[in-house]
C-alpha cells in the first residue's frame, strides 16, 4: 500500500490529467474558436489556394450557371482576391447559418458572401475590408398598386431571407457600425415576417401574387435580376437603408485580414471592382 506522500503525489498527477482532458475538451467545445495568429494565412500559402464561400443561389452575386458552374459577382471578387495573394482559389457552399456562427474549422478561408458587419456579426467573424455598398429595397407584385413607398409596407406580410439584416431591420435589431454609412431609420413598422432560405425563394413566392406575401425586402441586385428574369414585380421603395458589405474571416488572424484587406484595397484602386460590379449589376455599387 502506497504511503500518503504517495498517495498525494498520484492524485496531484490524476487532477492534472483531468485538468488537461478538461481544458482540450473546453477548447474544442469553444464557440466560437478564434483563428490563431498567422495560422489562417500560413495555411493558404501552404497550400497555395483560397478557399471562399459563397452562396449557391444568390444570383447575380454567385449562382451555379447552366453548366453547373458557380459564377456571379461574388465569385468573381473571390477570384480576384486569390489572385492578388498568388494562390488559386477553391470555393464551398455551406449553408448560411454556418458561415455567421464564426466555426468554420479549416473548411474554407474566406467569406465572400455580401455580407453586412453589423455589430452582433462583429461578436464572431472579423471583416478586414468593405468591398461595395447596395440599397436595400422593398419589392411587390407587379400588379399592387397600395404599397408605393416602405411605410406602405407596415403591418403587411414581408418575405426575407433568414438570419438576414432585412429580417434584423423588420424586428428593428438591425445596428450597422461602419465609417460613412448612411443612418437610416426604421419605416416599416409591425410587419408579419415570412422567412425563406433565399432570396430567390421569396421572389418567386411573391410573383405568385397568391396573397402569400405582400412584399419581400431584399438588397436592390438580386430584385433586379428577378425582374430581368420576368418575374411580374417591381421595386416599390429604395433604399429602404444602405448597407455596406464586406468580406469577412475568421476571428483572430490579424496577419490574414491585413493581406485580404491589401488585396480587396488593390482592387478598388486599379477598378476591378467597379468593373465587375458594372458587368454583374448594370451599374457602379463599389464606392
Amino acid at each position: 500500500m502506497a504511503g500518503p506522500q504517495a498517495r498525494a503525489a498520484g492524485w496531484r498527477a490524476l487532477w492534472c490529467a483531468t485538468a488537461v482532458v478538461v481544458l482540450a475538451v473546453v477548447a474544442a467545445t469553444a464557440w466560437p474558436v478564434p483563428a490563431q495568429a498567422g495560422a489562417v494565412l500560413d495555411r493558404v500559402l501552404q497550400r497555395g489556394r483560397l478557399m471562399v464561400s459563397v452562396d449557391p443561389s444568390y444570383p447575380p452575386l454567385s449562382f451555379t450557371n447552366g453548366e453547373g458552374t458557380l459564377v456571379g459577382f461574388d465569385v468573381d471578387v473571390g477570384r480576384k482576391i486569390a489572385e492578388r495573394l498568388g494562390v488559386e482559389v477553391g470555393f464551398e457552399t455551406p449553408d448560411w447559418s454556418a458561415v455567421l456562427s464564426g466555426r468554420w474549422q479549416g473548411r474554407w478561408d474566406l467569406s465572400v458572401g455580401s455580407m453586412t458587419p453589423t455589430l452582433e456579426r462583429q461578436q464572431k467573424l472579423d471583416f478586414p475590408a468593405i468591398y461595395y455598398s447596395v440599397p436595400a429595397a422593398l419589392v411587390v407584385h407587379a400588379g399592387n398598386r397600395t404599397i408605393r413607398s416602405a411605410a406602405d409596407a407596415s403591418g403587411k406580410k414581408i418575405g426575407v431571407s433568414e438570419y438576414s439584416t432585412y429580417e434584423s431591420y423588420l424586428t428593428q435589431t438591425l445596428a450597422i457600425s461602419v465609417p460613412n454609412t448612411p443612418p437610416f431609420t426604421f419605416q416599416i413598422r409591425d410587419a408579419r415576417i415570412a422567412r425563406f432560405p433565399d432570396e430567390s425563394t421569396a421572389l418567386k413566392a411573391l410573383a405568385t401574387g397568391d396573397g402569400r406575401l405582400d412584399a419581400a425586402l431584399m438588397a436592390l441586385p438580386p430584385a433586379l435580376a428577378g425582374i430581368r428574369d420576368g418575374l411580374p414585380l417591381r421595386v416599390a421603395a429604395q433604399p429602404v437603408f444602405v448597407e455596406p458589405l464586406a468580406v469577412a474571416i475568421e476571428k483572430g488572424d490579424q496577419e490574414f485580414g491585413k493581406r485580404v484587406a491589401q488585396a480587396v484595397e488593390s482592387l478598388h484602386a486599379d477598378g476591378t471592382l467597379s468593373r465587375l460590379s458594372t458587368q454583374w449589376f448594370g451599374t457602379d455599387f463599389s464606392h
